[in-house]
């Protein structure tokens, strides 16, 4: 135990490993707080209510609900996480393998890594938005007494705008 503390004690005397603890753990700080911001014109309270009823329990929704922090379950401004991200980037090096464009990027080096990156980032905010606009379809079909204004389109566009950014 003693050895333990030491340890500790010793990672905060190193200034730049000190500064990037305290930046992660902000970050997930300020992750933890935007799975409690509510997408508009949802009752959080209502959905949270229903959200394991529908099956046996145990689905993989109810998983999904796990690694996104409950942000899934309650309709959260980050219900989608950084799967999109994920996503995105298995594709790019999926198609890295694939098509001989992208293992030319592959092997050019620094600048071929850096389009790489900016494609991932592209390809992310396409699948972050068609990912958005599924979950508010499946807020919309299994969660009509959570959501307070379905039928107007201004709840579709700000929800995924809200999603996407």
């Amino acid at each position: 135990m003693k050895k333990l503390i030491e340890t500790l004690q010793n990672i905060f005397k190193i200034p730049e490993l000190k500064s990037r603890i305290l930046y992660t753990l902000g970050l997930l700080a300020v992750y933890r707080f935007g799975t409690f911001v509510i997408l508009p014109g949802i009752d959080s309270v209502e959905m949270e209510a229903s959200f394991g009823t529908q099956g046996a329990g145990g689905n993989l929704l109810d998983l999904l609900n796990v690694f996104m922090g409950g942000a899934f379950a309650r309709g959260s401004i980050l219900a989608l996480g950084i799967m999109p991200y994920i996503s995105a980037s298995i594709v790019v090096q999926l198609l890295g393998a694939v098509l001989p464009q992208f293992q030319k990027l592959r092997t050019e080096g620094e600048s071929g890594q850096k389009k790489l990156n900016q494609i991932t980032r592209y390809l992310t905010v396409v699948v972050t938005l068609a990912q958005a606009i599924s979950y508010i379809y499946y807020l919309r079909s299994q969660y009509q007494s959570a959501i307070t204004n379905i039928d107007g389109p201004f709840f579709w566009i700000t929800s995924a705008l809200i999603l996407t950014a």
